[in-house]
């Protein structure tokens, strides 16, 4: 391979790179503010950029050089320009010239840009005259915002600022227009990047928050006040001090964050990903407290400079519209008056004179007013809020008793409550009504499954149960009957307030509902309910994805404890919301039938209906569908009598009877299997019907068969019925198909399974490629294998729950380990939490009784422990379906390593 060779210049400017890298990466880890490292990284590129340009003057005739000195500008543009570049930024230039010079101006380009190239930097440039850059900057808002930026680097600085004169004076004349398009451009890449300041793995540049926001306070005052920098802002009245100071220190925090990310990287990477947040609060200094790691208070202290971003340019873009303050203005034609201190007009609610002085008094007037915006279902006008704002500020005294009724009073009215109950949140009203959110204020789940932090999940929580008043469906309607949607609201709102310490966070949360319930001053009944809410927050989605639902001593303790029709309604909607809340995706319709089951039984239980009737109702119509398919016959009666309970609520009498038909003429050694696809849930249903004396461990080795073809399995039914017969059902996922698999696929999948009962041999499981850093952040993750019995809830049954990291051959392995142990699984109930699993297993011993003694329990505990070690724990996909895939929890929201 032939060497390449470098110009003088090109080597020179290598070294000088190099060289300066190096040093500001020490004076960097040394401690230096990371806008003192971005103004050096500037003049280091800066440096390499005129000596570079220097060297290209030599490709134009020296004859021609003075003359095209005068009509041409070399302009730093974009982030270069703007001087706060990250050590692996890319060097942005626009290279001026008039329409005489343009022949030069390529050809000085072509070199100046390659020897840039070549030096080891990414150059971005564009070749224009002022009318050219002109023309596209006001028809293209990115061009818009990079020319903003424009510095003067060499050539012709008058050129430069004619295309600045000339590019102020358009904008000005342009700038309702362009002010809606930046934000546009902004919204769109908001989207792209995550549509929350709370996402856990950030993208530093351009998340919601991040540093592109700054830029977009830039661009918007520009546009609209003629000032971009924060001091100018603050100095010309356009920004509080306050505001100003938390940009600075903002801007000041995340640019260190970047600047630790390219020098780690060596390369341009703007993701703050877990396995840099624990890198990075570990080289930043940051320690452990009680309940707290350092990862989580770094990543504390990363949102709560990205809210302020967030939330300060958010205010600043909205006073900048010119449309909002004519509304404002036109506002009293149009609008009434509600005792003279507030006027709603046909967009917004504001303050009068006389409102504002009230607002100025306490929490009082301030809740009043939310409470109007709800009721009215207005927006607050944006003067009336900044004016709340500062009002806000100034309180320090004790909220008063009437402030705290008009909160439950909001809570009692969905129509804007989420959006309303986010701007108390941001102006700190949240933590004066309730002060032990201050504690959950961005704090970070560090955890593979949840995908907010807890004020934000908690928020989210109470605007997914309003959102539920849409939905026709059982849990639509469920929430619309609520007499106490406040009770319900604010039990979402405060129900995870009990994590970050070293308890587990639903004892924590207890305490503090009863805490907050004696702050409200709720009476008896409420404040009962709204400690058993939070306490229990998790109860009906453990039992809906980890027990037995079709048990009726778990629907009758699940009725006993909620108590009453009404409490159960709100903790199924509150389970429902809490799911939702976690993360897209998460709570889905496979989710919501399992929970709706649950809900319906046991409120039967509560309305006085026998739920076991219900039993009877299916074996009579299961009957009749056998009667009237002229099927009727000794053996169906025999079967249908003695049909276990759970197999007849598991699936409508159609369903049964298809089934029941399909093992009736099933021969000693024959295997059976057939498939659904569920659209409702994005499920397949694989179905297998054999006699138990066809293979030994039927049930791990069907398990091992749809692991090894790369299936999530969700749940398993296990039926042994009369005459030896055996019906396995599972519920699983497909990876490999987003919508409905291909009949070659259910074929395929089912010829594994046919297979699988008629041989020793274990399976092959597919090996998923991990990257390095996947598998050292699993490492650093991963949470011992724990193992627990359950002799009280089931009297039939011992119930193991295993919690273990996922890896390649998990859920084979255990259900081999328990068939070689020589226990009967009756039931199954698999969770894949991203990274952590939760299998649960409805087992007796071979004569079909539970298994109390403690030594027997302490072999399989040991036995099950040591199988699972065993495994390569760089390898996941344990239940099935690769990492990559498994990007929603297919349990419940829950403790995945339970205290």
């Amino acid at each position: 391979m032939p060497q390449l060779v470098f110009r003088p210049a090109v080597l020179a400017a290598r070294e000088i790179l190099s060289a300066g890298r190096e040093r500001l990466a020490a004076q960097h880890r040394a401690g230096s503010p990371g806008v003192q490292v971005s103004a050096a990284l500037t003049d280091l590129y800066d440096e390499i950029v005129l000596a570079l340009y220097e060297a290209a003057l030599g490709t134009i005739l020296e004859s021609e050089r003075e003359g095209f000195l005068k009509e041409f500008a070399l302009v730093a543009v974009g982030g270069y320009g703007r001087c706060d570049i990250a050590p692996y930024s890319d060097v942005d230039l626009l290279i001026l010239h008039t329409k005489a010079t343009a022949s030069q101006a390529s050809q000085l380009a072509k070199h100046l840009i390659q020897d840039i190239y070549d030096t080891g930097l990414v150059a971005g440039q564009s070749l224009r005259t002022v009318p050219e850059a002109l023309r596209l900057a006001f028809s293209d808002p990115s061009i818009f915002t990079t020319l903003l930026e424009a510095r003067y680097l060499a050539g012709d600085e008058g050129l430069l600022a004619k295309l600045q004169r000339q590019f102020l004076t358009k904008t000005q004349w342009n700038r309702r227009g362009l002010l809606q398009k930046i934000v546009t451009a902004r919204e769109e890449e908001r989207n792209q990047f995550g549509e929350t300041v709370y996402l856990l793995e950030p993208n530093v540049k351009r998340s919601p928050g991040g540093l592109r926001d700054l830029q977009l306070l830039r661009w918007i005052g520009y546009t609209r006040y003629g000032h971009k920098d924060i001091e100018s802002l603050h100095l010309n009245g356009e920004l509080h001090q306050e505001d100003r100071d938390l940009l600075r220190a903002a801007r000041e925090f995340l640019l260190r964050v970047r600047n630790e990310l390219h020098f780690h990287a060596g390369q341009a990477h703007d993701i703050l990903d877990k396995r840099q947040q624990l890198r990075i609060a570990e080289v930043f200094g940051y320690e452990a407290t009680t309940g707290l790691l350092p990862v989580e208070r770094f990543m504390q202290d990363y949102f709560r400079h990205s809210q302020s971003i967030r939330q300060i340019v958010a205010r600043f873009v909205e006073g900048a519209r010119p449309f909002r303050r004519l509304q404002e203005w036109l506002g009293p034609l149009v609008s009434f008056s509600l005792g003279g201190e507030f006027r709603v007009g046909p967009y917004s609610i504001l303050a009068t004179q006389r409102g504002q002085a009230q607002l100025r008094q306490d929490l009082t007037q301030v809740l009043r007013l939310v409470v109007l915006a709800s009721l009215y279902n207005k927006r607050i006008a944006h003067r009336t809020w900044k004016f709340v704002r500062t009002a806000v500020a100034g309180f320090h005294n004790e909220v008063p008793a009437a402030a705290k009724r008009h909160f439950l009073e909001l809570l009692s009215n969905p129509p804007r409550l989420g959006e309303l109950l986010h701007t108390l949140h941001e102006l700190g009203v949240l933590e004066k009504l309730i002060p032990q959110y201050a504690h959950a204020r961005s704090l970070l789940q560090f955890n593979e499954y949840h995908k907010y932090t807890v004020d934000e999940h908690s928020l989210r929580a109470v605007e997914c149960s309003t959102e539920f008043a849409e939905r026709s469906d059982i849990l639509g309607q469920a929430y619309r009957d609520l007499r106490d949607k406040w009770l319900l609201h604010l039990a979402l709102l405060i129900h995870d307030l009990g994590k970050g310490f070293a308890e587990d966070h639903s004892e924590v949360g207890a305490r503090m509902a009863v805490e907050i319930a004696r702050s409200f001053e709720l009476d008896e009944h409420d404040s009962e309910v709204l400690r058993f809410l939070v306490h229990k927050h998790l109860y009906m989605s453990h039992l809906a994805f980890r027990r037995d639902t079709s048990d009726p001593n778990l629907i009758l303790k699940l009725a006993r404890d909620v108590g009453s029709p009404e409490v159960l309604s709100m903790l199924y909607v509150l389970t429902c919301a809490d799911l939702s809340a976690v993360g897209p995706g998460v709570f889905n319709d496979w989710k919501g039938e399992v929970l709706a089951s649950l809900y319906q039984r046991t409120m039967r239980h509560l309305t006085g209906d026998d739920p076991g009737q219900d039993d009877e109702h299916r074996r009579a119509d299961l009957a009749a569908a056998v009667q009237e398919a002229g099927a009727a016959s000794e053996w169906f009666t025999r079967q249908i009598a003695a049909l276990p309970d759970p197999y007849l609520q598991s699936a409508p009498p159609a369903q049964l009877f298809t089934e029941l038909r399909q093992l009736a003429d099933l021969r000693p050694t024959e295997v059976k299997t057939w498939s659904r696809y569920l659209p409702e849930s994005q499920t397949v249903e694989y179905t297998i019907g054999t006699h138990e004396a066809v293979a030994s461990g039927i049930f791990h080795k069907l398990t091992g068969a749809l692991s090894s073809q790369g299936l999530q399995i969700l749940g398993a039914d296990i039926y042994t019925l009369l005459d030896g017969l055996v019906l396995d059902r599972f519920h699983v996922t497909d990876p490999d198909y987003a919508a409905e698999p291909s009949g070659e696929r259910l074929a395929e999948v089912q010829a594994a399974l046919v297979a699988a009962l008629s041989t020793d041999q274990p399976p092959t499981f597919r090996k998923i490629w991990q990257s390095r850093d996947k598998q050292a952040l699993q490492s650093l993750t991963r949470q011992p294998t724990q193992f627990h019995a359950d002799n009280a809830t089931s009297d039939k049954y011992t119930i193991l729950d295993i919690f273990a990291s996922d890896r390649r051959g998990l859920l084979y392995t255990i259900t081999r380990e328990l068939y070689e142990l020589g226990l009967n699984v009756s039931l199954a109930k698999i969770g894949t939490y991203v990274d952590q699993v939760v299998d649960v297993f409805y087992v007796t011993d071979n004569a079909g009784h539970k298994i109390l003694q403690e030594s027997r329990l302490r072999e399989i505990r040991a036995r099950v422990q040591k199988a699972i070690e065993a495994l390569d724990p760089s390898e996941s996909g344990g239940n099935g379906a690769s990492p990559v895939d498994a990007t929603k929890s297919t349990g419940s929201e829950s403790q995945l390593t339970p205290k």
